[in-house]
Order: C-alpha cells, then structure tokens, then sequence
C-alpha cells in the first residue's frame, strides 16, 4: 500500500512541478498537479505523462486509483484569481 508522500516523490522527481499536492487513504488518491511541462498538452496528454511515472505501481497493484486535476500555471492562476 502507497502513502500519499510516497506518490508526491515519484512525481516529484519526474515532472517538474510548481505545485503538487497528494492525498488519499491508501487506494485511492486525488492529486493536484501544476506543471510548466502541461503547457500545450490536451488533458489526456497530461494523465500519461503523471500515470508512465507510475506505471510500475498501477501495473503491481501497489496504487490502486489516482484521479488528478493537471493545470497549468496559467490556469492556476485563473482558478485562483
């Protein structure tokens, strides 16, 4: 079973991210994610890119679900105000 810090280092460490935020109880998870690296990318686009980091835990049951909003800084902004 995965700990939401867990998941934040593996993201961490593959995308480059100007927020990120991880919780969940233990199965399943929702992240918030704001990365430069989103810009340009459809939403489907940005799930792969978070999901191939992954990958290996999905694939050996380990973490179960992630749902995820993916934003770019812009829109970050735009949400916040």
């Amino acid at each position: 079973m995965m700990e939401s810090e867990q998941i934040k280092k593996i993201i961490a460490a593959g995308l480059p991210c100007e927020g990120l935020h991880v919780e969940g109880d233990g199965d399943h998870f929702e992240a918030i994610l704001v990365s430069s690296e989103f810009i340009g990318k459809s939403r489907v686009q940005r799930q792969q890119l978070v999901n191939a980091l992954l990958r290996s835990y999905f694939d050996s049951g380990e973490l179960h679900a992630l749902s995820m909003k993916t934003l770019t800084p812009d829109e970050r902004s735009a949400l916040c105000g």
